[in-house]
């Protein structure tokens, strides 16, 4: 394990129990029956009755089980044990058939032993915590069918150049990729919770649009769709407005008005 993934890891394994008890995922909500999903995520994918699909960085599996209840055969695989040790209790609490996996994302395929899928997802949150695109679309080829589908749901980069308390510029991160990325040391969590976690050290990455692009394409893929949205799954900066009863804000009016999301579907010849 390089320094890197045994530094996330302990700090992905620190968010396990602290984001089981957050207002964000709120499970007991998910238990009650309440999609975890972005509004927009069923419609991109339509039916997926009967598909296999594994989601890669998966955390605690709320949006794995979310796949799961709309009738998809889902393997969830992350690289934190704690996490998926509460991905499973939820899963067996519902009695919905989802596995979860063990594994570091660039030996998906070895752990996975060959398996191939009709839809690779991978949801918020997860890419800048790889270095490598290009060897990301390629464990990302090699475990789609073919014909089958990447399902990319994301932050937009941009939005990791706006500072977290203010929608203004920060100079600490830069929105180009750098092979070095960046370390951050802090007792900072993006989930609400009134947990304060230990401040720990971790390593990030950035990947601007056209990495990611270019990295999928070189991989053997066909990007058939793209998106971008103004609303994010969180409360990112204070004076973001709530849309409706959702668990999604957007940026009030008269303010700059920038994509924070994005979604991708791309699919193997």
């Amino acid at each position: 394990m390089t320094n890197y993934q045994a530094l996330n890891r302990a700090w992905w394994d620190q968010a396990a129990g602290i984001h089981a008890t957050s207002p964000l995922y709120d499970l007991e909500a998910f238990i009650a029956g309440e999609n975890s999903l972005r509004p927009f995520e069923a419609d991109d994918l339509g039916d997926v009755s009967g598909l296999d699909m594994v989601h890669l960085q998966c955390h605690i599996g709320t949006d794995t089980l979310s796949w799961a209840r709309l009738g998809a055969c889902v393997t969830g695989y992350d690289f934190s044990e704690k996490s998926l040790k509460v991905a499973r209790n939820l899963a067996s609490r519902l009695a919905l058939d989802a596995s979860f996996v063990t594994g570091d994302l660039y030996d998906a395929s070895n752990i996975l032993r060959g398996r191939t899928f009709d839809i690779v997802y991978t949801g918020i949150g997860a890419l800048t915590w790889l270095p490598d695109m290009s060897r990301w679309a390629e464990v990302v080829a090699s475990l789609l069918k073919p014909g089958g589908r990447l399902y990319l749901v994301e932050f937009h980069p941009l939005l990791n150049i706006i500072k977290s308390d203010t929608v203004a510029l920060d100079a600490s991160w830069p929105y180009f990729h750098h092979d070095e990325g960046m370390a951050f040391t802090d007792a900072y969590d993006y989930s609400g919770s009134d947990q304060v976690p230990s401040e720990m050290t971790t390593m990030e990455w950035s990947h601007d649009l056209g990495s990611i692009f270019t990295a999928i394409l070189k991989a053997g893929l066909v990007i058939e769709q793209f998106r971008e949205y103004g609303e994010i799954s969180y409360q990112r900066w204070p004076g973001l407005e709530q849309v409706g009863a959702s668990k999604r804000w957007r940026i009030p009016q008269g303010q700059p008005q920038i994509p924070l999301e994005f979604s991708l579907i791309a699919r193997k010849k």
